[in-house]
């Protein structure tokens, strides 16, 4: 698989003005020309930031399966109390989304039935489900073999931005064939490429340690993922609020594509910091079309 460096113009100066869109907010753990970072609890930091403020939200909170995050943070809520928690992030992040702006949502979808319900309570639109197809480990006795992650994709009313994606026709990675006929219609296919559609099944698994911090044990986004949502949702420029910085896939996304950030995590901030500065991490090949 062909990988690259996620390469950025990494400039500290002059700040991201991050003071216009939070009111008095704790001193950051890092700011660059595009985004700041806060070493803090969402829930602390959320109500901060104005009303109808960001451009596009994407959420990518634990997922409630007893994982070790650390010290700062309970990945073993009983369901009612995850639930809860999880609605109170979403609440906030709905209040500093501006109309026309997206917001996703990246989880299980045990959880996601739930929350997608609850965005649609808060007044959002229901846009797409998106089934990103990555295996969660072994099969399950009894059950499906769970075989995909959910992206939830809402608008607080119609979208502002709206760009159309094609993604390559897809060859065979042995003889170089094209896999599909397309009802013997393939000469009359665009040359850009297909439509994107709600099952995104391109997505490479974060294995190899050359696309992930060894800092942190815990899973990681593919870089090609946070590629996709943000040229879909947003033009250079936008405001895009991460609260779960994990990794910081999201950040070095947004400082590639030259999209502003506020950034929230917990307790990952040394690796978000370490991957920003050093850019020493490679990033899935993504060989999409951005439409306008």
């Amino acid at each position: 698989m062909m990988v690259n460096q996620l390469c950025f113009d990494f400039d500290r100066s002059p700040d991201f003005p991050y003071k216009n869109y939070i009111s008095s907010p704790p001193k950051p753990y890092l700011t660059t020309k595009r985004g700041v970072l806060f070493e803090e609890d969402c829930l602390n930091i959320l109500p901060q930031i104005n009303d109808n403020s960001i451009d596009v939200v994407f959420a990518d909170p634990p997922f409630n399966l007893g994982k070790q995050y650390g010290e700062k943070h309970d990945d073993d809520l009983s369901e009612g109390r995850y639930i809860e928690w999880c609605k109170s992030g979403i609440d906030e992040c709905c209040r500093v989304l501006k109309e026309g702006g997206s917001f996703f949502l990246y989880n299980l979808p045990k959880w996601n039935i739930l929350l997608g319900s609850h965005l649609v309570e808060r007044g959002l639109s229901f846009r797409h489900w998106i089934a990103i197809d990555i295996k969660f480990g072994l099969p399950i006795k009894n059950r499906l073999y769970p075989s995909h992650y959910s992206l939830l994709y809402y608008t607080k009313g119609k979208p502002k931005t709206f760009r159309k994606i094609r993604t390559p026709i897809e060859t065979c990675r042995h003889c170089g064939g094209e896999i599909k006929d397309y009802g013997g219609h393939r000469k009359a296919m665009n040359p850009l490429g297909v439509n994107l559609t709600d099952v995104w099944n391109d997505i490479p698994p974060v294995r190899h340690w050359k696309f992930k911090s060894k800092k942190r044990k815990t899973n990681q986004l593919s870089t090609k993922i946070l590629d996709r949502v943000v040229e879909l949702s947003s033009i250079p420029g936008d405001l895009i609020l991460d609260p779960f910085g994990g990794s910081g896939t999201t950040y070095a996304v947004c400082e590639a594509k030259k999209r502003h950030w506020i950034g929230i995590e917990i307790q990952n901030c040394d690796v978000i910091l370490e991957r920003l500065t050093r850019g020493n991490l490679c990033y899935h090949k993504n060989d999409d079309y951005v439409g306008a």
